[in-house]
């Protein structure tokens, strides 16, 4: 038994309507889960460069105390240039931190945290390190 394909008017073979059909219905499937992948990745990286510039900005923070700023307990707080925020905590470390009393020196423990407005909702870096400072 052989099969026959059925011909247009003029002897030619094509395809039918409910065919092309069901072919733009996986292809626009297929483009929507793509779409999908491509946004999730686009939001991935403008994360991690958002991640990358808050530790950059906490980093020059920490690295200002002892230089440019003095190490003195308390709280300080502001805004650098973009949408990020700054806050750091200067505390004493220890049972009132006096490491060599001849040498007047305290161990100072500097937190900062960075934070920022993000489209998955506020995001926080915090770093932290430990200073000699003279009591």
């Amino acid at each position: 038994m052989s099969v026959q394909r059925r011909t247009g008017d003029n002897g030619t073979a094509g395809f039918t309507l409910l065919e092309v059909v069901v072919a733009f219905a996986i292809m626009a499937l297929s483009m929507a889960v793509l779409l999908s992948l491509f946004a999730t990745g686009v939001r991935a990286t403008r994360l991690s460069a958002d991640y990358s510039e808050a530790v950059t900005l906490a980093e020059s923070k920490l690295a200002e105390y002892g230089t440019v700023s003095p190490i003195e307990t308390g709280m300080s707080s502001g805004r650098f240039d973009g949408h990020y925020r700054w806050q750091t905590v200067i505390t004493v470390e220890g049972d009132g931190g006096t490491i060599a009393p001849e040498l007047s020196v305290r161990l100072m423990r500097i937190e900062v945290q960075v934070s920022w407005d993000s489209m998955l909702g506020e995001r926080t870096v915090s770093l932290a390190t430990l200073r000699l400072a003279r009591s």
